[in-house]
């Protein structure tokens, strides 16, 4: 009989890059003394030992499932999740970055190191296997456009040029693979119902992308607008094809509908706080519910699966 550990999920990352992502807007919240810090701490400390308790079990499928690893190294999707580990250490050094300044750079190091291999890995992958369009879905941006997020907690470790170098290598990616997706969307066969929901990954590179260059830049300048106008634009067109996700059966991937909308709530609050326009904090307090909402549903339902067994199953049957 086949053991569950053997099908633990690389994609289970998505959890913790959504549970960040609402973590900093508790941050940002606490700073405008809308929320109380219990709010952050308690969620900080919770998707922390999130974090290891899946480094931990997928370490531990590595040692008894060697073969089943690499089955997941160098399928054709799976592939860029492993990406979301690298991530994920970058978000959570974002998150301890005013709380325990040290802890975050040891994370930071370490996710950017090992983004940066990552990334350069499955850009060989692609180059060295034949891919049909209809494999291609946003997925694709995480491992590249990923490259953005680096310099979101980097500007305090490394100088501009450096931090220059992902956010160039990220929002060039971020182009070319959005032309390849759009003409896949539009010419092609629909994408199948379980990678729906990678939909919203579309919001996060404007909405990343504008943090970062706010950070390095610091200036709210004209490419700056531009990257926060493509967020509420994605955010627009995500509304007109809500349709598409209505009744839609639960995957993992559901997850990928909270991060880019806590980018979105961050990018709005950086926003608000570079103009006191009420139009951005009106939109942080509506995508800060939404989020919350959201990422609420998802978790009940990512437990009800998980109690029903039907998490660490055997994704290509």
């Amino acid at each position: 009989m086949k053991h569950p550990l053997q099908y633990f999920p690389i994609t289970t990352y998505a959890i913790v890059m959504g549970l960040s992502g609402l973590t900093l807007v508790f941050q940002r919240f606490f700073q405008m003394g809308v929320l109380p810090e219990i709010f952050f701490r308690v969620n900080l400390f919770f998707v922390s030992a999130l974090f290891l308790l899946f480094t931990v079990t997928y370490l531990r499928k590595a040692i008894r499932y060697p073969a089943q690893v690499k089955v997941d190294f160098t399928h054709r999707i799976r592939v860029n999740f492993f990406s979301a580990v690298s991530i994920s250490l970058l978000l959570l050094a974002t998150n301890y970055m005013e709380f325990m300044p040290q802890v975050a750079k040891v994370l930071w190091w370490m996710g950017m190191v090992l983004h940066t291999y990552l990334m350069l890995h499955t850009i060989s992958f692609w180059i060295q296997h034949n891919f049909e369009i209809h494999t291609m879905n946003p997925a694709w941006f995480i491992p590249v456009v990923g490259n953005i997020i680096i310099p979101v907690a980097g500007v305090e470790f490394m100088p501009a040029m450096f931090n220059y170098f992902y956010f160039s290598v990220g929002f060039f990616f971020w182009l070319v693979l959005f032309t390849i997706f759009l003409n896949r969307a539009v010419f092609h066969h629909q994408m199948p119902q379980k990678f729906m929901p990678t939909l919203f990954i579309l919001i996060a590179p404007p909405a990343v992308g504008f943090i970062a260059y706010m950070k390095i830049a610091q200036s709210f300048d004209l490419f700056a607008q531009f990257m926060l106008m493509l967020t509420y634009f994605f955010l627009a067109l995500l509304l007109f094809l809500r349709k598409n996700f209505y009744k839609l059966t639960f995957y993992l991937s559901w997850w990928a509908f909270t991060f880019p909308l806590t980018a979105a709530t961050l990018a709005s609050v950086m926003a608000f706080h570079q103009t006191h326009f009420q139009f951005f904090r009106v939109m942080a307090f509506v995508l800060a519910a939404i989020s919350a909402i959201v990422i609420a549903g998802v978790t009940w339902k990512t437990i009800l699966q998980v109690r029903k067994g039907e998490i660490c199953v055997d994704e290509d049957k």
